[in-house]
């Protein structure tokens, strides 16, 4: 902050927001009162759309007419806390007030008349801990201005009122709700912190590398003093004024263990970004516990290709999260346990299927549990935690996994409960699978060609397997028939010496693009907004292998113009790929967007049959000539389809052979469709027998 001394009037100011506050009114009626009252307060700053008041004067004003609302020392400190200016600074107020609440902590002697200087507070600060008196020094003016005076002064009165440390927390917790903490990444809630920490335990060394304001560590420390243990906590983090915030809370649990007699050793924390510095790679703790950022695609996978972190192998570009997994167990003790939030989307994206599969493969994954939706933001989708333990080389690895649905549990159960008592089962002797709840998958059944880790694929309710034996029965049947569509989809062929298809001339489809006969679109690049624009549902590669409508959807800046827009007859390629897979749009995909990761081949339908080009392109062979290296390096291909040639053919005879090659598409989709089926029917099957559901036929 390093602000000089202000020649303001000696008070602090008020915003129209911090008016309304004061009043408990809405900022309507503080601009109705500045209209019709002649005695309301004049601006003494801010603009004409945004002016301040002299704190001082609005309240006297507020209190003559009846209009205070009575607020006690801990609301008046958060008031003055929220409506200082430049608001931007705000963390580095509510810093300065963590800092004096932190020395009225550890100081025996009663209360001073008033508020250290900058100089003192600092000095006291220093015999506390040097590194935070570091921290701190770079937020403390050389002199008290005017604002931060009138702050102190409710932050000291709400001091005498309530205990230091609860008097922070109090005010922490406003800070995390109100829109100045910058992002939801600020404080963890302490109902998911809980989860966390049920399943990580305790240890001698608690580390969180995106600590954000330190709400885990605080808590795993605070519940460690209450077992008569401590822990020391080791924290990173990139935001500055977030660190600052973390180690204040740390230090008033260190001082509460301190004055109980525990020789405990003070919490570390360390500014800076811990994938691309990290501040501890010798740091081996027995707990690591983290709540990261999702869906940073910059976060260093060019300049961290060769890292020694990625034991289970390089986390694609998209992939973020999966860097932030590795880098919780490289920071592990043998023995010890990470728990990670994760987004649900990182259980089952393809691109992060191989460091999914060598995670269970080797058994460092331990469970996955799906939260409720609604926990903390993103609000609208129920969150993951992913457990995690080193691999023991001198031991069998896992043979399973374990997957839990917390949403099912019976209501009145605290989340935390049915996450840990699941997970205690799980490593004890006599675990039970709770149906609908929770399971011991077999690795061999998640290491597909999906690796797919979401609990609820895994998790039948149980009233399917034991209430409803006919769907059972009737789900037998209708997987005959389906398996019937299946078999009757594909195309009636027979042996040629020479088919037309094999003799016909080729034609470059660079040289089509060229002639105006076909064309290519790409989605278009998107522009790194803040003020990004829902742009509708666009259409992934996942969307056209399924033959499904658009799913996916994707955010562009104003400046931005649209995607292209799927036609009737467009064949579509997924850009990366093992294989070529180009199909026909379907009526229900027309008009969607075209997302990224997607081609799009239009031709003209006077002289082209588009299910025959869709056909012809997608030969196995022709992986070799269209494939390039991608950059990935995950061992898939680029696809340039420019590089091909077709076979020549008149119309009719492509329509033809396009109505083949549509059935084969049909084919391959209804066989994944089944294999899906015939897997939940097996299990449904074996689970309706163990449960005594279904019996055998005498």
């Amino acid at each position: 902050m390093k602000q000089e001394p202000s020649t303001a009037p000696s008070d602090a100011t008020l915003t129209a927001s911090g008016i309304a506050r004061l009043a408990n009114v809405g900022r309507a009626a503080v601009s109705n009162w500045r209209r019709r009252y002649a005695d309301f307060p004049t601006p003494i700053g801010g603009t004409a759309t945004s002016p301040s008041f002299g704190a001082r004067e609005v309240e006297s004003w507020l209190r003559r007419h009846g209009r205070l609302h009575e607020a006690g020392a801990e609301q008046w400190a958060w008031r003055h806390i929220e409506s200082y200016q430049p608001a931007a600074q705000i963390s580095d107020a509510l810093s300065i007030a963590g800092a004096y609440l932190l020395t009225r902590s550890d100081r025996a002697e009663g209360a001073a008349d008033s508020p250290p200087t900058p100089r003192k507070l600092l000095t006291h600060l220093r015999t506390i801990d040097p590194d935070l008196a570091e921290l701190v020094d770079d937020v403390l003016p050389k002199q008290w201005t005017p604002q931060l005076t009138t702050m102190l002064g409710a932050v000291d009165q709400l001091s005498r009122e309530r205990d230091p440390e609860a008097a922070f927390e109090y005010l922490h917790s406003q800070y995390v709700a109100s829109a100045h903490s910058l992002s939801g990444l600020a404080g963890t809630p302490d109902s998911v912190a809980e989860v966390l920490l049920t399943l990580a335990g305790s240890g001698a060394r608690t580390f969180d590398f995106t600590s954000g304001t330190g709400s885990i560590l605080r808590m795993a420390a605070d519940r460690a003093l209450q077992g008569a243990a401590v822990t020391r906590c080791y924290a990173q983090e990139i935001k500055p004024q977030y660190a600052l915030i973390t180690l204040l809370r740390l230090w008033f649990v260190h001082l509460r263990a301190r004055r109980t007699g525990h020789a405990a050793e003070p919490p570390v924390v360390h500014v800076g970004d811990s994938l691309l510095a990290d501040a501890t790679p010798d740091l081996r703790a027995d707990v690591v516990v983290a709540n990261f950022p999702f869906g940073i695609h910059d976060w260093g996978h060019d300049r961290l290709a060769y890292d020694p972190r990625w034991t289970y192998g390089l986390p694609p570009r998209t992939e973020p999260e999966l860097a932030w997994v590795q880098h919780a167990l490289a920071h592990l003790s043998p023995g010890g346990t990470a728990v990670v939030l994760m987004p649900p989307a990182a259980a089952l994206r393809p691109a992060g299927r191989r460091v999914r599969a060598e995670l269970v493969r080797h058994g460092a994954l331990r469970a996955v549990i799906a939260l409720p939706a609604g926990l903390m933001p993103p609000t609208g989708i129920g969150l993951h935690v992913w457990v995690l333990t080193l691999p023991d080389p001198h031991q069998p690895h896992a043979g399973d996994l374990l997957l839990v649905d917390t949403s099912t549990a019976s209501t009145g159960r605290a989340i935390a409960d049915v996450a840990g008592t699941a997970w205690r089962a799980y490593l004890s002797d006599h675990y039970a699978d709770v149906p609908g709840v929770h399971r011991a998958v077999p690795a061999v059944e998640l290491l597909d060609d999906q690796v797919d880790l979401t609990p609820q694929r895994y998790l039948p309710q149980a009233d399917e397997l034991t209430t409803n034996p006919a769907q059972i029965i009737a789900r037998i049947s209708d997987f005959d028939q389906l398996l019937d569509q299946v078999r009757r989809s594909l195309p009636a062929v027979r042996q040629m010496q020479t088919a037309a298809l094999g003799a016909a001339p080729q034609a470059d489809i660079a040289d089509l693009i060229r002639s105006g006969g076909m064309s290519v679109r790409r989605a278009v690049s998107r522009s790194r907004s803040t003020h990004a624009l829902a742009s509708g549902l666009v259409l992934t590669a996942a969307d056209i292998l399924a033959g499904a409508p658009a799913t996916g959807s994707a955010a562009r800046a104003p400046e931005d113009s649209p995607g292209p827009q799927v036609q009737a007859g467009d064949i579509l390629i997924p850009v990366i790929g093992r294989k070529i897979s180009a199909r026909v749009a379907t009526p229900e995909q027309v008009g969607a967007e075209l997302g990224t990761g997607v081609q799009l081949l239009r031709v003209d339908p006077t002289r082209f049959d588009p299910w025959f080009v869709a056909g012809v392109i997608s030969r196995t062979d022709n992986l070799r000539v269209a494939g390039r290296a991608s950059s990935t390096g995950s061992g898939v291909l680029r696809i340039d389809i420019r590089r091909l040639a077709i076979p020549v053919l008149p119309l009719d005879q492509q329509q033809a052979y396009g109505q083949a090659f549509c059935r084969l598409v049909e084919f391959r989709i209804g066989l994944d469709r089944a294999a899906a089926s015939g897997a939940v029917l097996a299990r449904e099957i074996g689970d309706g027998l163990t449960a005594g559901a279904l019996g055998l036929p005498s």
